[in-house]
């Protein structure tokens, strides 16, 4: 029987005798000493004890250790922090337009399908001139916001851009969501509407407006003045039931009422010019009623005016509202220091196809020098504007016919060449219809062609000649796979319940004596009666 294996500190080791006596008698007095004093099961016991010591101390100071975050709680928050939550702002995209999207033109239903392609999980509705009203008397009637009077005053409005106005601001009071005109482009997600710096704090605002034109050192301009300074109205996003948005209603109708008093005419037959429009319910109308309400809010010793939006390197939350920069409604504008629309910024892109309602509310046009809005907000070309219209007053009656004569000849070759263009552009539009069209039969030839050469390998298969032994396979095999369902063929099952023909014909006997074997009834059909024939036999 073996000894056990002995201590390299244990008197009987023989390496003792090689260590020094110094060395020797400091392990015997030292912890040497006092390791030898401690049972031997105490100290293998010692680890254990050490581990269920520490266990309990983290059991009972839970709430002071801190632990780190496991990788899957890291990619939560981090996925929370890429979708910030709505707090009332509801998922909703709101269009409005002449027909509904089945008679769309290619190119409005293009630019609309932008918004439900990059906001996938918001609801989308669009409102026709067929259905507008309908929508009013419906949020508007005793069953909605219970005002009879709004309803009337949108049925008795005539003038197109004026409905398509006050139709936005109904639909964003009553329900909010994101407005967009059908021009409107997409190019990010409404999510990007909102930096993430506001994510945190969504339910402190109410409303996302940007900045449309910023040119404040037009404002004692005579014609410039009452827009050079606006938000935009085509693209913006609030929650429902905004005091601003009834308010901004409130006003039109006023105002509506007011002018038709002064043109002694029913409010069907009132006649507006482009700056009518723009100051009475477009982005002049919709940035006084916002300054406005934003001063209410505010209940501030300083009153807030443009100034506080004046060339906005970034965006900022005033009053409940957060306002973006020029770059991200509108880009690409040519003044304001928009940018363009290739920026990061750029949220939206305004097309103007369908902002043709000025040829029915012309902007004022000199007869020699046109409208000072073709110099778009260029500080130069508009100071030479000015001071040729003052020149053009100190002529004669005969040089400014002179001047009208001139001018009329450059307006006819302008407009031979818009007609060109125009033409020019047509054709191209129809010339792009029909290679998609060609393209679209191309498709579908090749398609048709796919489907007869498949129709043709089959039967060619089914018609190809079979060896004795090939047929006498086949037969089995179908035998083997197919049933009678309703006289027609289907797999599953073999002919008699899987036997085959030799054991059919083996059933019969030596003696010649057939075998009577029970019918199978037909899956679907009646047990057949004596000298019936099942359906599947006829």
């Amino acid at each position: 029987m073996s000894s056990p294996p002995l201590s390299p500190l244990s008197p009987l080791s023989p390496t003792l005798g090689s260590i020094p006596v110094r060395w020797r008698q400091m392990s015997e007095t030292g912890t040497g000493a006092f390791r030898n004093r401690i049972p031997t099961q105490l100290r293998r016991t010692l680890p254990l004890y050490a581990v269920v010591a520490v266990l309990l101390f983290l059991m009972f100071n839970a709430h002071v250790v801190t632990l780190p975050p496991s990788a899957s709680s890291i990619l939560n928050s981090h996925h929370q922090q890429q979708q910030p939550a709505d707090h009332g702002f509801p998922k909703k995209i709101w269009q409005s337009w002449k027909v509904d999207p089945y008679n769309m033109a290619t190119r409005d239903l293009n630019t609309a399908k932008t918004w439900t392609s990059k906001n996938p999980g918001y609801r989308y509705e669009l409102l026709t001139d067929n259905n507008d009203m309908v929508y009013v008397e419906e949020q508007y009637g005793p069953h909605g916001i219970n005002r009879p009077d709004i309803i009337d005053f949108y049925r008795a409005v005539n003038i197109s851009i004026i409905k398509a106005d006050l139709l936005r601001y109904l639909i964003m009071y009553a329900e909010g969501g994101v407005y967009a005109d059908i021009d409107v482009e997409a190019l990010r997600p409404i999510k990007r509407f909102v930096p993430e710096r506001y994510w945190d704090s969504l339910s402190e605002i109410d409303m996302v407006v940007g900045i449309e034109i910023d040119q404040p050192e037009f404002r004692d301009h005579p014609i410039l003045g009452s827009k050079c300074m606006s938000f935009c109205q085509w693209t913006f996003m609030c929650k429902p039931r905004l005091p601003v948005m009834l308010n901004l209603v409130e006003n039109i109708m006023t105002w509506l009422n007011s002018l038709a008093a002064q043109q002694q005419v029913h409010l069907s037959e009132l006649h507006l010019d482009f700056d009518e429009v723009i100051s009475g319910t477009g982005p002049s109308a919709f940035t006084i009623a916002l300054l406005k309400e934003m001063n209410r809010i505010s209940h501030g010793p300083k009153e807030i005016t443009w100034d506080n939006f004046h060339a906005m390197d970034e965006s900022k939350v005033v009053s409940r509202v957060l306002v973006l920069d020029v770059e991200a409604f509108a880009a690409g504008q040519g003044h304001s220091d928009s940018g363009n629309h290739n920026a990061r910024g750029a949220l939206v892109k305004h097309h103007y196809h369908a902002s043709n309602w000025p040829s029915k509310h012309p902007r004022y046009a000199h007869p020699v020098y046109g409208e000072v809005e073709r110099c778009n907000w260029d500080l130069a070309c508009v100071q030479k504007w000015d001071r040729d219209v003052e020149a053009y007053k100190s002529l004669s009656i005969e040089e400014q016919n002179k001047l009208k004569e001139e001018r009329r000849m450059e307006l006819e070759k302008l407009r031979e060449q818009q007609l060109k263009e125009q033409e020019q552009a047509i054709r191209l539009e129809q010339f792009g219809e029909a290679v998609r069209k060609a393209e679209e039969e191309q498709r579908r030839r090749e398609e048709l062609e796919r489907e007869m050469k498949e129709r043709m390998r089959v039967e060619d298969q089914a018609l190809k000649p079979l060896h004795p032994e090939q047929a006498e396979a086949e037969e089995k095999k179908e035998g083997e796979e197919l049933i009678m369902f309703g006289g027609r063929p289907v797999p599953g099952q073999g002919q008699g319940q899987g036997q085959s023909q030799d054991s059919l014909k083996g059933a019969n006997g030596e003696g010649g004596q057939k075998k009577v074997v029970e019918q199978q009834p037909v899956f679907g059909q009646p047990m057949p009666q004596n000298g019936d024939k099942p359906f599947g036999g006829l």
